[in-house]
C-alpha cells in the first residue's frame, strides 16, 4: 500500500491515502446521512442539529410534534434560561450591503430616548444639575453617530422632546440633523431638565467626596430622597437669576419669601416663582414622570406618534423607572450612556439596543450600573410570543454576569453550555463551516436551548 500513487482524485487533495476501518467508514457515512438530512430540513425550515442525531430524544418538559413521520423535539420556553440581557436589532440588511436599497421605514408608534452627549462638565467630573454647560467634541460626535445609527435602522420621528438645558437641545439637533428632519417640531420643558444639584453646581465630585467624606457625597448624588444644600437666591446658579426661566417658567406657584427679596432689592413689586434651589432624585422624578405621563403621552404616543426624547441623566432614570418599573431603591444604580438611542418599544413595552455593526456586547461596550438588568426585561409580544425584532441574543460571560449580580438566583452559564457557544462560533453556523467539534454531553438540549 506504501507504493501506491496518490494522483489526488481521491478528494484528498494531495495528501498520502487514509485507511480507515470498517466502524470508522460506517460512522463517517452515517454522518454524510445528518448532513444531507439536516439540509433538506433546513430548506423545509426545520430544526437541525448534526452532531446530536439522537436529540429526538424529548428530554423531561419537552413537548414533541410529529414532522415528516418522525418525532423532531420542541423546547417548553419554561425550561430555557432566561436572563435580563438587551435585546438588540440586527442592522438591516439594506444598511450593511450597499445597492439594496434604503433601510425600511419605521411606522409604529416608538419612544426613542437619548441622553445628551458628553460635556466638558462631565469628562472633569462636575456636577453640572442646571448649570447650561453645551457639547464638548466628543459629545458632538455621539449625537452625530447616534443619530447616524438611528438613519441605517430607518427610524423617522412625529415629534421631539427635549429639556431647556442647550446640551440636549443640541444633541436633538444632532441626531435630527443626519435624519435629515431638522424642520421637526422640538418640543422644549424644564421638566425634563437635569436634576438641581443646588449649592454643588459646577463643584469637582473628587473634592466633594474629600471634603464631606464619601458617605455624604454618596448620599447627596445618589439618595433617592436626599437633597444637596441649597443655593443662595443671588447665585449664578440660581435658576431665579436666569432670564429663560424668569420669563418663561410660569407653570410654578409664586414664591412669597423670593417675591419678598426681589422686591426689597429692586425697589419695586416683584412676583418670582418658586424655582428649585436644590432637587433629590424623587423630586427630579416627581416633575418629569407626571409630564410624560400628562404631555407626552396623551400628545403623542395615545396618537401612534413616534417620539424623540433627549435629556439628562437623572430625567431618563424617572422615565425609565416609570416605563420599566423599577423599584424606588433600585433606580439610583442605574446609569445611562452618553449618546445612546434606547428604545422603548410601545407594543412589547420592553427597552431595545440597536445593531452598531461592531460585534461587540453591548454590556461589555457600555456601563447600565448595577441595576441594568432592570432595564432589558424578555420582549415579548402582547399575545406573549417572543418579539422578532429581538434578532441578536448575547450569551456572554459579561451578559450573564452582569444580570446575575442584580438577580443571585439566576445561574451562570454552564462549561458545558459555554462549551457549546464556542463550538458553535467555532464552525460558523450558516456558513457552511464544518471544522469545529464538541464532545459535551447531553444530547442535543443545550445546543437547541443556545440556539433558542
Amino acid at each position: 500500500w506504501s507504493n501506491i500513487e496518490d494522483d489526488g482524485n481521491d478528494g484528498n487533495m494531495g495528501k498520502p491515502m487514509q485507511l480507515v476501518d470498517e466502524k470508522t467508514l460506517e460512522k463517517r457515512t452515517s454522518e454524510d446521512e445528518v448532513w444531507e438530512e439536516g439540509i433538506h430540513d433546513l430548506e423545509e425550515g426545520q430544526q437541525f442539529d448534526p452532531d446530536f442525531p439522537e436529540f429526538h430524544e424529548a428530554p423531561v418538559g419537552a413537548a414533541t410534534a410529529v414532522v415528516d413521520d418522525r418525532d423532531i423535539e420542541v423546547l417548553d420556553p419554561s425550561n430555557i434560561i432566561t436572563q435580563n440581557v438587551p435585546c438588540m436589532t440586527a442592522m438591516p440588511a439594506a444598511s450593511v450591503s450597499p445597492g439594496l436599497g434604503l433601510p425600511p421605514v419605521r411606522r409604529d408608534s416608538v419612544i426613542v430616548i437619548i441622553r445628551h452627549g458628553k460635556t466638558d462638565h462631565n469628562k472633569l467630573g462636575l456636577f453640572t444639575g442646571w448649570y447650561d454647560a453645551p457639547l464638548a467634541v466628543e459629545g458632538v460626535q455621539e449625537a452625530k453617530e447616534a443619530g447616524r445609527l438611528l438613519k441605517a435602522h430607518g427610524f423617522e420621528f412625529d415629534v421631539v422632546y427635549t429639556s431647556w438645558l442647550s446640551r440636549a437641545v443640541e444633541t436633538a439637533w444632532y441626531v435630527m440633523d443626519e435624519l435629515d428632519c431638522l424642520w421637526l417640531p422640538i418640543i422644549k420643558s424644564w421638566r425634563l431638565n437635569e436634576r438641581m444639584y443646588g449649592d454643588l453646581t459646577g463643584l469637582s465630585k473628587k473634592m466633594v467626596a474629600q471634603r464631606h467624606g464619601e458617605a455624604q457625597f454618596k448620599a447627596w448624588r445618589r439618595g433617592y430622597k436626599v437633597r444637596p444644600p441649597k443655593v443662595s437666591s443671588f447665585s449664578p446658579d440660581y435658576p431665579g437669576n436666569d432670564r429663560r426661566y424668569q420669563k418663561y417658567m410660569n407653570d410654578l406657584r409664586v414664591s412669597v419669601s423670593e417675591s419678598l427679596i426681589r422686591t426689597i432689592e429692586r425697589g419695586r413689586p416683584e412676583l418670582c416663582r418658586k424655582l428649585p434651589k436644590s432637587e433629590s432624585l424623587k423630586d427630579c422624578m416627581d416633575r418629569t414622570i407626571p409630564y410624560f405621563s400628562r404631555a407626552i403621552v396623551p400628545e403623542a404616543i395615545d396618537k401612534g406618534k413616534r417620539v424623540l426624547i433627549s435629556s439628562s441623566e437623572n430625567a431618563i432614570r424617572g422615565l425609565l423607572m416609570h416605563l420599566c418599573d423599577i423599584p424606588e431603591e433600585k433606580v439610583t444604580e442605574l446609569e445611562i450612556p452618553n449618546g445612546l438611542p434606547i428604545i422603548f418599544d410601545v407594543k412589547s413595552k420592553c427597552v431595545k439596543l440597536l445593531d452598531d455593526g461592531s460585534g461587540v456586547d453591548p454590556l461589555e461596550k457600555y456601563n447600565f450600573g448595577k441595576a441594568g438588568s432592570y432595564l432589558f426585561k424578555p420582549c415579548v409580544n402582547e399575545d406573549g410570543t417572543p418579539d422578532e425584532e429581538c434578532d441578536i441574543s448575547w450569551m456572554s460571560n459579561s451578559g450573564a454576569s452582569s444580570a446575575a449580580s442584580t438577580h443571585p438566583t439566576k445561574p451562570l452559564l454552564t462549561e458545558e453550555e459555554e462549551r457549546a457557544i464556542d463550538f458553535i462560533k467555532g464552525r460558523g453556523i450558516g456558513s457552511g463551516g464544518g471544522n469545529g467539534s464538541y464532545n459535551g454531553g447531553g444530547g442535543g438540549r443545550v445546543q437547541d436551548e443556545v440556539e433558542a
